[in-house]
């Protein structure tokens, strides 16, 4: 008897497919837009300089391998809670408000979606369209009801009162996913005035806010990137918001991220950390602790949080001057009004407005490789080539 026998085959993921498509490639000039890291201008993803610094003193420094508890490195989490909600936050200083460890912004978006699973029981959960991929797998995985609501529509311009509609029609109580800087996979993102209207709806319609904040930092800065999330926090009683260190501390491979709670009082704070605590048992047991003492490293030290603010700074300005540049490159082709959207987009990625069969050109006679739906990863742009990104976008395009 085969046990494995009737195991069918599923398609990879489109994503890690066209990184090793890129590999293959033998094309000298070959551009590669389609992977969500940040990249320099040599095209490698850097390790900043703080991390490393970090890590130096932690080899140094560090005493044991023990495990650091289900809720994580209680430095790290303290550190990211204050990031998040804001030094001053009064949800920190009445204890309403705490982080748990995950492996990754991932993992807390999974540990969010079981605890909704387990505790919130019918609820169903509504994301932006688009949205990030593994938006819809992971929630669907953990046995959630999806829906979606408009987000960008079909002339890729941000939808809001198409988005607020939807929002107002909600089920009462369901769960709404919220992107709250630097949008994936758009690039689009709220204004502070649609911010409020979308608060309002959500108080109206008593639903769960999921605030995925992945890239703090990477849109207009660090404090300004909070904005939407400490709005909500603090016009709220309850909300869930989740966090990654991958791309502001450049900690891809180490898995570092948090599930902050933000609860009406303390008594009902403890409550759902201690079923968070459960789940996560079942889940990782306890999450890793490299990425987080390195954070925690960090935020914890003066100097070398300074140092983490100026690379980071670095990194969101050197995006921006891409985008603008893109822009620019694509002037003399006549497409810079036709494209002018990203410069205005935000983070990482642009929802370019390219169709799949324009991006399928592009892979095929120009070696520039980016997801069927035409999103980019900017950051993963070369300066020096903008000129020839640009030529063969017009080549498609005409």
């Amino acid at each position: 008897m085969s046990h494995f026998g009737q195991i069918a085959r599923v398609p990879g993921d489109p994503i890690l497919g066209l990184m090793e498509a890129f590999r293959a490639d033998p094309h000298p000039a070959k551009l590669d837009l389609g992977v969500g890291v940040y990249k320099d201008a040599q095209g490698q993803t850097p390790i900043p300089q703080a991390v490393k610094l970090a890590e130096q003193r932690l080899v140094e420094r560090e005493t044991t391998k023990s495990y650091i508890g289900g809720h994580g490195d209680a430095l790290f989490t303290a550190h990211l809670a204050k990031l998040v909600l804001g030094a001053d936050s009064a949800l920190l200083t009445d204890g309403r408000a705490a982080a748990s460890q995950t492996p990754g912004g991932t993992g807390a978006l999974r540990l969010a979606a079981d605890f909704i699973g387990h505790c919130l029981a019918g609820r169903g959960i509504w994301l932006s369209d688009p949205t990030w991929p593994i938006h819809e797998t992971l929630f669907a995985e953990a046995g959630l009801r999806v829906g979606h609501y408009p987000y960008v529509g079909a002339d890729n311009r941000l939808d809001v009162e198409a988005m607020l509609e939807a929002l107002a029609r909600l089920p009462q109580g369901d769960v709404v996913l919220l992107h709250a800087c630097c949008h994936n996979p758009t690039g689009f993102d709220l204004g502070q005035d649609d911010w409020r209207r979308v608060l309002e709806v959500v108080k109206a319609r008593e639903l769960l806010p999921l605030i995925d904040f992945a890239y703090q930092g990477f849109g207009a800065g660090l404090e300004q990137d909070a904005w939407a999330v400490r709005l909500f926090a603090e016009a709220l009683p309850e909300v869930l918001i989740t966090s990654s260190c991958s791309k502001n501390f450049g900690l891809y491979r180490e898995r570092t991220g948090a599930l902050l709670v933000c609860t009406a009082d303390t008594e009902k704070l403890v409550d759902v950390r201690s079923q968070l605590a459960a789940i996560a048992r079942n889940l990782w047991s306890t999450p890793p602790a490299h990425g987080a003492a390195v954070v925690a490293g960090i935020l914890d030290d003066a100097e070398l949080k300074a140092l983490w603010l100026q690379e980071l700074d670095a990194m969101r300005q050197r995006v921006a001057r891409l985008r603008q540049g893109l822009v620019e490159a694509l002037a003399p082709h006549g497409l810079a009004g036709r494209f002018a959207h990203v410069a205005e987009q935000r983070g990482m990625f642009s929802y370019t407005g390219l169709t799949p069969a324009q991006v399928q050109r592009l892979r095929d006679e120009f070696s520039v490789y980016m997801v069927g739906s035409g999103r980019a990863n900017v950051a993963g742009l070369d300066a020096s080539r903008l000129d020839q990104l640009a030529a063969a976008i017009a080549r498609v395009c005409a």
